[in-house]
């Protein structure tokens, strides 16, 4: 119950995708209630980045999963899912009513949001995991990389580089603590989850057997979940081909869920719920919408919950610690590179936007307030300068 409570909390105020929500996790789970320490929280996110699926959720399961077992993973994954499941949800009820100008100041708040909480996580990750020369040479490379070339699969190479970095420049360092990492299941069961994962992706498709109805909904969504590096946003070109093309949407509704979803807090894969509401035929409402869901984010679980323990292992051997080191040091110079791309270039329009944002990070990392009040403050003024006053 306390992890539902927290991860509740979460995902009604944790604007702004997967960049942001990883900064309001770190927030949360190392600074306020040190469940996670910093070495802690960065190789968990450079677990997440190196898997497909929705980076963000797949933290907050695996800390859950920590944290108080599977009954705590599945509290996680629901506390921070259902709040914006449910906007969404009646998004596509009511969201071809409304005007698509009338949202159009709140989602820029918003995004002026995530530009304060990621511009404070890196400020104070750089702090304590780049100390020294070689890690803030490991760090800036790794920005300078991801802002170069900019593809998925680059994130990958960043965090290898930075691995093989360490353990060259970073010889001799004492193995960090990793037993929070830890999970409650030993890796002979990691390997049955990972069974699970791949009978799944290979088996969905037989049984689906290119017809129509449920299971063909629950494969679609399954495939996009299990193939997609990179989030939420990355995510959408699969679903266009999941649900455009075979004519279970239309094309300006599916513009439209992609909008809705970035209006809301929590994660971005609950696009599908809007999607699975709208199914024709019957396949919707509830039942599609559940079904959507619960698809889209199982395979990246499954991969999560078979890799954690064996990542756990190779963390505590002292001969990784550098190479370990490199990673949370890549991680750094990751966050560095999207706190530009995609964040300050979707946020920052002029000098007023600017002007917003530093009143914002005033509130949350000088005065110490929640991000709630940078929310309130950053989504008002967007609105009232929208309105021209």
């Amino acid at each position: 119950m306390e992890v539902f409570g927290v991860f509740l909390r979460l995902g009604c105020t944790s604007f702004g995708g997967p960049v942001a929500h990883l900064a309001y996790f770190h927030r949360e789970f190392v600074e306020r209630r040190a469940w996670l320490g910093e070495h802690q929280y960065a190789q968990l996110l450079a677990l997440c980045q190196f898997l497909p699926g929705p980076a963000s959720s797949q933290f907050g399961f695996a800390v859950g999963q920590i944290r108080a077992g599977w009954p705590g993973a599945v509290a996680a994954f629901i506390g921070f899912t259902l709040p914006s499941a449910v906007l969404l949800f009646a998004f596509a009820l009511f969201l071809p009513q409304v005007s698509p100008d009338a949202t159009t100041g709140l989602v820029h708040g918003l995004k002026l949001v995530a530009l304060i909480v990621v511009a404070q996580a890196v400020m104070t990750m750089s702090r304590q995991l780049c100390p020294d020369g070689p890690r803030a040479t490991i760090a800036v490379l790794s920005a300078v990389a991801m802002l170069l070339v900019g593809e998925t699969w680059t994130q990958l190479a960043v965090i290898g580089a930075g691995a093989l970095a360490g353990l060259v420049l970073l010889k001799g360092m004492q193995a960090p603590d990793t037993v929070a990492l830890r999970p409650s299941y030993g890796s002979r069961s990691g390997v049955l989850v990972l069974a699970l994962f791949a009978l799944l992706l290979f088996g969905l498709p037989l049984a689906a057997d290119g017809r129509d109805g449920i299971m063909a909904v629950l494969d679609g969504f399954y495939r996009a979940g299990a193939l997609v590096f990179g989030g939420g946003h990355v995510v959408l070109p699969l679903l266009e081909e999941t649900v455009v093309a075979p004519g279970w949407l239309e094309r300006d509704a599916f513009l439209a869920g992609y909008g809705a979803a970035q209006a809301v807090p929590g994660p971005m894969f609950t696009i599908a719920t809007y999607m699975g509401a709208l199914l024709p035929d019957g396949q919707g409402g509830i039942v599609g919408a559940t079904v959507a869901t619960l698809a889209i984010f199982l395979p990246g679980f499954l991969l999560l919950a078979g890799v954690l323990p064996l990542w756990g292992r190779l963390a505590g051997y002292p001969g990784a610690a550098g190479g370990l080191a490199g990673v949370n040091a890549a991680v750094v110079g990751l966050l560095a590179a999207a706190l530009y791309d995609p964040v300050w270039i979707a946020a920052v329009r002029d000098g007023r936007d600017l002007a917003i944002a530093l009143v914002g990070f005033l509130l949350v990392a000088v005065w110490r307030l929640s991000p709630l009040y940078a929310v309130l403050w950053c989504v008002t003024a967007s609105i009232v300068f929208a309105a021209g006053v």
